[in-house]
């Protein structure tokens, strides 16, 4: 037994450290980096199977980085068999095993005499139905210095328990790498694997209803059709705009946009089509309009259910014709322009009232992309909440590491009528008001604490909000410290009976907040 024990409290410590608020990769390496240490792993690595492919990839390792284009095909190396069976492969020593190809890390020759090598499969349940098999989703292999056969068996079923633990987490590192190559064929990573930035803001798209809109947009955007992007406000329309021209073959053209309903009638055909000098009062030079503007290029026109009927005539022409007239000018233009179009009104009541035209509309409905609402996309709300969190705190110079879950709580239950324009709104307040290193409830706007945006009882009287920021208040204490309540009572400057009173008061679970339960 005492020989499980560095075992078990490895163990201890993983569970402790898997943290489901913390982003996915770095929570991963930080557990690889505590395995490794613990046991003396020269190297250790998790794979991911890329479905896209049919590869094995090398991602998180610790020790040497694996070579980036390096991949094994199921059956293929050692690795590449533990894939396809399913079943754990311990190697005595590297040197001896003709299959152990040594591609990933390059190990040098007294390396491979002196090291023992083993790789266990990382098994999601692949259904409920009897009989089916599990999935293999990857794999999870350590180099460790050579020893006893008996010795080597326990490392193994040490591992293949470590992988059982971070299945689900390696499942979801698997749907992640799936989206970066989507977004890598959407033109929407730098070269150094970072998303694209659009006027400071990123696209998060974690939820299956984005990822399939993304989908979309990568089916779309090579071509020169029209595009119809519909969703309510602060839904993004205008990121997906630019992500359309990105990966389009336009990319390096101007990419133009246009509010429709910034303008009046008036200017607004003005500064969609030009005018000459003298076209009007006050038009002392002649101007490009927007479609000149963006020639070759890709012109985004937003709200554009709240063109004039003028306006709506004048733009069927230059969708049809190629062309376009400045105002005060007989002179046609000839323009080369891909339209990306959006809207939050539902045209096809504009049509029935015959404030939009018909013809105008089957010229820009040729390829739609409806963009779910935030509440339907709830699986994108924490991913959005830590970028925008990350982005304000270095915006406004505070060192805030995370939201509590409280606050979270109600960050997910939240209807949110705004959108994602809402949510980036909320951040930045809770940002500003934060003098901690944590976003707390009382931070968000009251509009988030009413019955309407929570899934429990917000009716509270005066004493019970006291009571529930007080609870807040020493489970995100306890959990700084670790279940320390001599400590946590310092932290809140607050007496040791004091705090032991409140806790008992509440029925906080301390061993469980601790780990040791």
């Amino acid at each position: 037994m005492t020989e499980c024990m560095p075992f078990l409290n490895t163990l201890k410590q993983v569970l402790s450290e898997l943290d489901p608020q913390s982003p996915l990769q770095t929570g991963l390496q930080r557990l690889l980096d505590i395995i490794a240490a613990n046991h003396g792993y020269e190297r250790l690595s998790l794979a991911i199977f890329d479905p896209q492919t049919a590869t094995l990839q090398f991602h998180l390792n610790y020790g040497d980085d694996a070579a980036a284009d390096v991949r094994y095909a199921p059956g293929q190396g050692i690795s590449g068999q533990v894939l396809a069976s399913g079943s754990p492969s311990i190697i005595p020593r590297m040197a001896d095993n003709p299959e152990f190809l040594n591609r990933a890390f390059g190990r040098p020759p007294d390396e491979l005499a002196a090291c023992a090598f083993i790789c266990v499969p990382i098994l999601l349940p692949s259904s409920a139905e009897e009989g089916k098999s599990q999935e293999t989703i990857g794999v999870l292999s350590a180099d460790l210095a050579t020893a006893p056969k008996e010795k080597l068996e326990e490392h193994c079923r040490f591992l293949e328990t470590l992988a059982g633990i971070i299945a689900r987490q390696a499942a979801h590192l698997q749907d992640e790498l799936a989206r970066r190559e989507q977004w890598q064929r959407l033109g929407l990573l730098h070269q150094d694997g970072d998303l694209l930035q659009v006027d400071t803001e990123e696209i998060i798209a974690f939820s299956k209803t984005m990822g399939m809109v993304l989908q979309q947009i990568y089916q779309v955007a090579p071509s020169r059709a029209t595009v119809l992007l519909r969703g309510e406000s602060g839904t993004g329309k205008e990121l997906l705009a630019e992500a359309i021209h990105r990966a389009s073959p336009r990319r390096d053209k101007p990419c133009i946009k246009l509010n429709c309903a910034a303008l009046p009638a008036d200017l607004l055909e003005s500064e969609l089509f030009g005018h000459e000098k003298g076209a009007f009062t006050g038009a002392v030079s002649a101007k490009k309009g927007r479609f000149e503007m963006a020639h070759e290029g890709t012109l985004f026109l937003d709200e554009i259910g709240e063109l004039s009927a003028e306006a709506q005539a004048k733009l069927l022409r230059a969708i049809q014709e190629g062309e376009i007239q400045r105002l005060g000018s007989e002179r046609p233009i000839k323009v080369d322009v891909r339209l990306v179009c959006a809207t939050h009104r539902p045209l096809e009541m504009l049509l029935e009232d015959g404030s939009f035209r018909e013809d105008l509309y089957y010229r820009i409905n040729v390829f739609p992309v409806f963009i779910p609402s935030l509440r339907e996309r709830r699986d994108d709300i924490i991913p959005l909440t830590e970028h925008f969190l990350s982005y304000f705190a270095r915006e406004y110079q505070k060192s805030i590491k995370r939201v509590s879950s409280p606050a979270i709580d109600l960050l997910v239950q939240y209807h949110w009528p705004g959108n994602v324009r809402e949510l980036r709104n909320c951040i930045e307040r809770a940002v500003l008001l934060c003098n901690e290193d944590v976003i707390r409830t009382y931070h968000l706007p009251p509009s988030l604490q009413t019955a309407e945006s929570s899934a429990t009882d917000t009716d509270l009287s005066f004493g019970e909000a006291v009571a529930r920021f007080e609870q807040e208040l020493l489970v995100e204490a306890l959990k700084k410290t670790k279940g320390n309540m001599l400590q946590a009572a310092r932290n809140l400057r607050a007496s040791y009976r004091i705090i032991n009173y409140k806790v008992k008061k509440y029925g906080i679970d301390v061993k469980r907040i601790s780990g040791k339960k």
